[in-house]
């Protein structure tokens, strides 16, 4: 029984549950680490005003939680589920890649960058495949950890772009980061069937760069985009309600 429950999509949500307490765990390894630090790049990246306020990165201790609980959920209620089947081999692989992130971003920001590009990627694949209901269990995880990732490899393109000296300078690689980080969550938000726990989490980290810049545009753009987002997420929901009164 055990020897047929591992295999198919029984492993594979083993396998999400393994990945994801591994994943949680990987801070351990380097408890210390708080980003890339300037003198990571040959053009030293000092005080970029692209990179959230430090607070916004709590929100990692939520997401560990959740894709723990997550794991654990369909590994016990939905393991031969089929439409829960379908988000577990691309959150696999960024999961796994995830855990190796934090040892590569401590010596090479470039090849981090390339690493949290496809952690995204996997996370977006899982979500975007992810069947509706189960809002909670499925829908919210997926939907907190895609967001982040989408504000967060944005970032770090825009760390890179400006510490390898690739044409502009910080400022204008911040405004490239945040253009990046918006249309592309705008782009999944705005497709029907995209949780709403997206939005939140991308918003999260646009609300975050505009308390670290304080009073410039930057800051003003990236709470306008903020606003924009949580308005797309939430305006069918809210659409749907008002019709059943």
């Amino acid at each position: 029984m055990t020897a047929k429950f591992l295999q198919g999509p029984g492993l594979r949500a083993v396998l999400v549950l393994t990945a994801a307490a591994g994943f949680a765990l990987s801070p351990l390894l380097l408890p210390g680490f708080g980003g890339f630090e300037a003198e990571d790049f040959p053009v030293p990246q000092i005080d970029p005003p692209v990179v959230p306020a430090g607070y916004a990165f709590a929100i990692w201790g939520l997401i560990y939680l959740w894709l723990i609980v997550h794991g654990a959920w369909g590994l016990l209620r939905h393991a031969d589920d089929p439409g829960w089947d379908r988000t577990r081999l691309p959150l696999i692989v960024s999961l796994t890649v995830g855990i190796g992130w934090l040892p590569v971003a401590v010596t090479d920001p470039l090849a981090a960058t390339v690493m949290i590009w496809v952690m995204l990627a996997g996370a977006l694949a899982g979500l975007l495949q992810a069947p509706p209901g189960a809002m909670w269990t499925l829908g919210v995880p997926l939907g907190l950890y895609a967001g982040w990732l989408t504000a967060a490899s944005s970032v770090a393109l825009a760390l890179v772009g400006a510490g390898y000296g690739l044409g502009p300078g910080q400022d204008t690689w911040a405004w490239i980061g945040l253009a990046v980080a918006a249309s592309l969550a705008l782009a999944v938000q705005s497709r029907p069937a995209t949780p709403p726990a997206y939005a939140p989490a991308a918003a999260w980290a646009l609300i975050a760069i505009a308390v670290r810049n304080g009073l410039a545009p930057l800051s003003a753009a990236s709470v306008l985009l903020a606003l924009l987002l949580l308005a797309t997420a939430f305006r069918r929901p809210l659409a749907r309600r008002l019709q059943r009164r």
